[in-house]
């Protein structure tokens, strides 16, 4: 007698699903106290040392999130990867949702990084709002909810984050990172 395989596939999914998004929740869950101890007392040194690579660092980690978004969510979802009956649509969806976790992470830190220059500070300041907004994407990309309306704030705040780091003398280009570099 075969063994089916439908279930099996189903287990694989469901296993793969799980831990892609225990992966997405432990990578993001830490930041929050990461850096006290160094603002708490920080020096003359460390400061100059985090204005002088702030626009590095801001082009890098916005790059990184221009890069997840255009390749991981923009592209497979103007592609009809995400909807229902496409082949590669669960795996598709994990990698969006991943993707969008991993965006805002690297926006928010983008964000950290401008703050310790002045020019970029001015010009990101007003972003910040916009992309509070995406904190709730991701999980939205890795359920399937996401829409056409999802898609576009993710491409506008960061049409807008590369418009910043323009006006401030720090363009960004999209890095697209690897699918392990999402998942942490």
């Amino acid at each position: 007698m075969p063994v089916p395989t439908t279930p099996i596939r189903r287990l694989l999914v469901s296993l793969l699903l799980c831990c892609a998004l225990l992966s997405g929740a432990v990578a993001c869950g830490g930041d929050e106290g990461a850096g006290t101890a160094e603002t708490a007392t920080p020096t003359s040194a460390a400061s100059a040392e985090k204005q002088k690579f702030a626009k590095t660092r801001f082009v890098a980690n916005a790059g990184l999130a221009a890069g997840a978004t255009y390749q991981w969510i923009v592209k497979p979802y103007r592609e009809g990867r995400f909807e229902k009956g496409a082949d590669g649509r669960t795996f598709a969806l994990v990698k969006a949702g991943l993707a969008g976790a991993f965006a805002y992470n690297r926006l928010k830190a983008a964000v950290e990084n401008a703050k310790n220059d002045p020019l970029l500070a001015k010009a990101v300041a007003p972003l910040t709002a916009g992309i509070d907004k995406l904190k709730g994407l991701g999980t939205k990309l890795r359920n399937g909810e996401a829409g056409e309306a999802d898609i576009a704030s993710f491409e506008s705040v960061i049409k807008d984050v590369k418009d910043a780091g323009r006006s401030a003398g720090a363009p960004v280009t999209d890095k697209v990172p690897s699918v392990s570099q999402l998942g942490g």
